[in-house]
């Protein structure tokens, strides 16, 4: 290994700033991100003589943008990388190793706005109506559906329910969403009977010795469901097709504003912090309204 080489994470601090994103219990996919957008910009810098972070300035970082703009990087990959490279340099600065943000006042390409894919109606009944037999697996993927849908829930928030989650009684599930935060969500009485059906059916029937006791869904190596397992089990059940798991969430919130829920209940179900991410479910709607419209008025 070449001296650069040992030297470029202690000049960088790589390892260091690897330890405050675990630390800050960011997860495994978000952590590889962030190194990765670092190492590219690490990698660049290096390439044009500057050997640490404190030779960099706002006007190399506007160079490193034009280079992204260049190479072809779309405008939502641009933002991303950049938005690591503010974490980096306001961490650089907390710890006292830069004592000015050269990221201050960096201007980045917005990405477009682009609106949530929606399940259409025929997907929908596909994944609710059809009879897929009376199997645990069936079982299983037909209350994953019903909560999907029904709660609107994303799917890491699926995979993280237990048995003691759910209170049939008060027809309430109580979810863990991102930042650990807490909160209840209703479920409708459907949803309610597939739960029932896997619980007293068919969980039983896909546990292995080493399965998690308080685990509501397991895979078919009797694990704790994952995001991954649920992507492939939504792709099982479609004929044609692809439907992601947060397509349903997207489904269940334009769905809600659609029949009149209040635009606060709805940011309060999904668990937004702000309001404004529950805000582009009402240009769904409206985007929805004027496809209707166009396909249906005599002069549409």
């Amino acid at each position: 290994m070449s001296r650069n080489a040992v030297a470029l994470p202690a000049l960088w601090r790589t390892e260091g700033f690897t330890t405050r994103l675990h630390a800050a219990n960011r997860s495994p996919e978000t952590v590889r991100a962030y190194l990765g957008d670092l190492e590219l910009f690490i990698s660049w810098s290096r390439e044009q003589g500057y050997e640490e972070p404190s030779r960099i300035t706002r006007k190399e970082l506007r160079d490193y943008v034009g280079y992204l703009t260049r190479r072809g990087d779309q405008r939502t990959s641009t933002a991303r990388r950049v938005a690591t490279i503010r974490s980096y340099f306001a961490w650089l600065v907390q710890e006292k190793v830069l004592e000015v943000n050269p990221t201050t006042g960096l201007k980045t390409p917005r990405p477009p706005k682009k609106l949530p894919e929606l399940v259409v109606r025929e997907q929908l009944e596909e994944l609710l109506d059809a009879d897929w037999g009376d199997d645990g697996k069936a079982m299983r993927d037909r209350a994953i559906c019903e909560i999907l849908y029904g709660a609107g829930l994303r799917v890491s928030e699926l995979c993280s329910l237990d048995l003691d989650s759910i209170d049939e009684s008060t027809g309430l599930i109580r979810v863990t969403g991102k930042g650990n935060k807490e909160r209840v969500v209703p479920l409708h009485a459907t949803a309610f009977d597939s739960l029932s059906a896997w619980r007293e059916y068919g969980r039983a029937s896909m546990m292995e010795t080493l399965s998690p006791g308080g685990a509501l869904f397991f895979n078919g190596r009797g694990k704790r469901l994952t995001p991954r397992d649920v992507r492939r089990i939504l792709d099982a059940r479609i004929g044609q097709g692809h439907i992601h798991p947060h397509a349903l969430r997207h489904t269940y919130a334009t769905h809600l504003l659609e029949g009149g829920a209040d635009l606060r209940v709805v940011q309060e179900l999904l668990g937004h912090e702000s309001l404004t991410t529950t805000q582009m479910y009402t240009h769904v709607s409206k985007s929805r309204l004027q496809n209707v419209h166009r396909a249906t008025h005599p002069r549409g």
